[in-house]
């Protein structure tokens, strides 16, 4: 998990990393550098919008899984991208990027590989 989070972090563009248990909404694991952005907070708050689009999705009857999700901010970028398999089952990658430097196409395909190879 610790070399997932230096991965996110690696990012161009990250200010904070986080692997997340929804059922708790507690972050396992946790790295930034950004003073502003408390990662706690973002944590069990990304739960709560992680836990309403699975009740969505099962309401409406989609069978698709989410890739992930993104919250864009005039000034950030946040990507919260569910971990499928096995291994990963009921946790999430949170990902946040300064707009002005990340490359957000980019930042999604290297997320995707950190998500694969994720191991808890």
């Amino acid at each position: 998990m610790d070399l997932s989070l230096k991965d996110m972090m690696a990012i161009d563009g990250a200010v904070g990393a986080a692997v997340v248990d929804y059922s708790s909404g507690m972050a396992l694991g946790m790295l930034g550098s950004s003073k502003g952005l408390d990662l706690q907070v973002a944590a069990a708050g990304n739960t709560e919008v992680v836990r309403a689009k699975m009740r969505t999705m099962e309401q409406l009857g989609l069978k698709d899984e989410i890739e992930d999700i993104l919250i864009t901010l005039s000034g950030q970028y946040h990507i919260i991208r569910p971990v499928t398999g096995r291994k990963g089952k009921g946790l999430f990658l949170y990902l946040a990027l300064d707009r002005g430097r990340a490359n957000l196409a980019l930042s999604r395909h290297h997320l995707k590989a950190i998500e694969e190879n994720l191991e808890v």
